[in-house]
């Protein structure tokens, strides 16, 4: 196979005030025809940087091309085209048409004011020059092609109004749209539930086959990679590490770095004490992890069902209006939880797992009272929370806390972080002065990994993984018993969730803390979880101890779940 594209000496910097920060440095690779080349790594280590610097999709100022060049060449009789150096013209027609680009946030990267269809078709005629009729009829048959239920609707619907696996097919869509030669997917299942992923996943296998197009594939979730991928590449901090097929380069590996990233993702195979991270790995790169047996797993959990329940729900229902009629009135509902029953006790870490939209988070969030339930009950320490008036309720309140999926969008842009944690306890009258309060939000900080001199920065100021980590300190500011963790490392890279999923087990043996563990990764699940409920359209699937679930499927729906987890094989 010949290469298509050519990567040769690229570095990339970007220039500020104080400093250069060089994302990629004198980076090598190929891409050969027909083939799929994965590029994994931490955030921050330049994969995207790299996608971008072939797209030519970096501003300049800042971004810098300091040397090297990206050769394309579509075939073999012609010349190579520079596409650093190829003026903005030459761009235009590659861009697209030739290379086109499936970004990873595909809310953000589709325009929100515009329909689905309209989008695909402005691309279509842009590059292809013919008529709108033409193109709607190219776009409908794209939508059918991506499996999209309902081509017609999703054509005449706004990004909003569909979901999240939809609005990645509409991405997929528009990205071949023009039969590209080389398809760039950066991160294009990340946050996706494991059903949705692989029928992602399954998609590009059949639009790699059927039309022969080279794929570059991003992405830190290295059971992905391995499911797709014929070679591999592994930066860090902007360089290339490690590169071979991917399968001598899992089973091999031979990199620090990259014995640190397979080592630290969760395994369905057996559980560890703590997972490892890639910082042990580089200090010691014969690390050797722990494996918990099956009899203390055994022994655990004894001793946690020997209790009463610390939370006892009972036949929980939760419905949202559907449909209403021309006077307002509800004519059906939609039950995101029905009739769901189960117990957690003091101590332990309970998993919640299903597909998007089964009613995991509105569970986490009734068991907080802070969304309203229909029928059913919920106890805590045999206290029926339903039937309490919300002044009767606020002592619960510090008992049950809630760290949610997006630690972003949970922090004020406005508050330092210092002044988010001690606003509960403000809230709450606790520790009795502003003094003790800033002493105890420094205690929190550094109890969760930070440090007491990063008390007056913003949420802008952080990384994904020390956000998260603000979110913790936050929560245990009222010194709760219950935490609802939901969702709460599904975008984070495996070496950043192993951190905080580590931190989690420490924070649970130092304060006594009860988790409800909410994720569609049941990797994670296997790891942390005591026992497990898993949930379909509102219904419970199946309810019992983690490992007996994964060992013997109780039902259909269930094997599926875990036959769809990505690189277990």
């Amino acid at each position: 196979m010949t290469d298509i594209l050519s990567i040769q000496n690229l570095s990339v910097e970007f220039k500020t005030e104080q400093k250069s920060v060089h994302a990629v440095k004198n980076l090598n690779l190929n891409l050969k025809k027909g083939e799929v080349l994965g590029i994994v790594g931490e955030s921050g280590s330049g994969k995207s940087v790299t996608a971008l610097s072939i797209m030519r999709l970096l501003t300049m100022p800042p971004a810098a091309f300091s040397s090297g060049k990206i050769l394309f060449q579509k075939n073999a009789a012609e010349i190579p085209i520079d596409l650093i150096e190829a003026p903005e013209k030459t761009l235009q027609t590659i861009r697209g048409k030739e290379i086109a680009m499936i970004f990873q946030e595909p809310m953000t990267s589709l325009n929100p004011v515009i329909k689905c269809g309209h989008q695909i078709t402005e691309a279509i005629q842009i590059h292809q020059k013919i008529s709108y009729k033409s193109s709607k009829e190219l776009t409908l048959r794209l939508f059918e092609s991506v499996k999209l239920p309902n081509p017609e609707r999703i054509f005449n619907a706004y990004p909003h109004q569909i979901s999240g696996g939809q609005k990645q097919r509409v991405m997929i869509a528009m990205a071949i749209s023009c039969q590209p030669t080389i398809l760039i997917a950066d991160e294009p299942t990340t946050a996706l539930d494991v059903t949705v992923q692989k029928s992602i996943l399954e998609l590009l296998k059949e639009i790699r086959e059927t039309s022969g197009l080279s794929m570059i594939f991003i992405s830190h979730d290295l059971g992905v990679i391995y499911e797709l991928c014929d070679r591999v590449a592994v930066m860090y901090q902007g360089e290339l590490v490690e590169e071979g097929l991917v399968q001598e380069v899992f089973q091999h590996p031979v990199h620090p770095y990259t014995k640190g990233l397979i080592a630290c993702r969760p395994s369905l195979k057996h559980k560890l004490n703590r997972l490892p991270t890639i910082q042990q790995f580089l200090d010691n790169d014969k690390y050797d992890v722990r494996v918990i047996n099956s009899s203390a797993l055994e022994k655990r959990r004894n001793s946690l069902l020997d209790q009463q329940p610390l939370i006892k729900i009972e036949s929980l229902r939760v419905k949202y209006p559907d449909k209403k009629n021309v006077f307002g009135i509800t004519t059906s509902w939609l039950h995101s939880v029905d009739d769901v029953s189960f117990d957690i006790y003091p101590g332990e870490t309970f998993g919640l797992a299903g597909e998007s939209g089964c009613g995991k988070t509105t569970l986490g969030r009734s068991i907080a009272r802070l969304t309203s339930a229909q029928a059913g009950r919920i106890f805590y320490n045999d206290v029926e929370l339903l039937s309490l008036s919300e002044p009767e309720f606020l002592p619960y309140r510090k008992a049950i806390q809630v760290v949610f999926q997006d630690p972003y969008s949970s922090l004020n842009p406005r508050m330092t972080i210092g002044n988010a944690i001690a606003e509960p306890m403000e809230v709450h009258r606790l520790h009795g002065s502003a003094t003790n309060r800033k002493a105890k939000t420094i205690e929190l900080l550094e109890t969760v990994g930070l440090s007491a001199d990063q008390f007056n920065r913003y949420p802008h100021e952080f990384s994904g993984g020390q956000r998260q980590r603000i979110c913790l300190a936050r929560a245990l500011a009222l010194e709760p018993q219950f935490l609802v963790c939901d969702e709460m490392v599904s975008a984070l890279d495996v070496s950043v969730q192993a951190t905080i999923l580590n931190l989690l087990m420490d924070l649970q043996e130092k304060f006594g803390l009860t988790y409800l563990f909410i994720s569609h990764d049941l990797s994670v699940i296997k790891q942390m979880c005591d026992r497990l409920l898993i949930m379909k359209d509102g219904k419970q699937e199946g309810l019992g101890i983690a490992d007996d679930l994964f060992e013997n499927p109780p039902t259909e729906y269930v094997k599926k779940l875990i036959k769809a987890i990505p690189g277990q094989s």
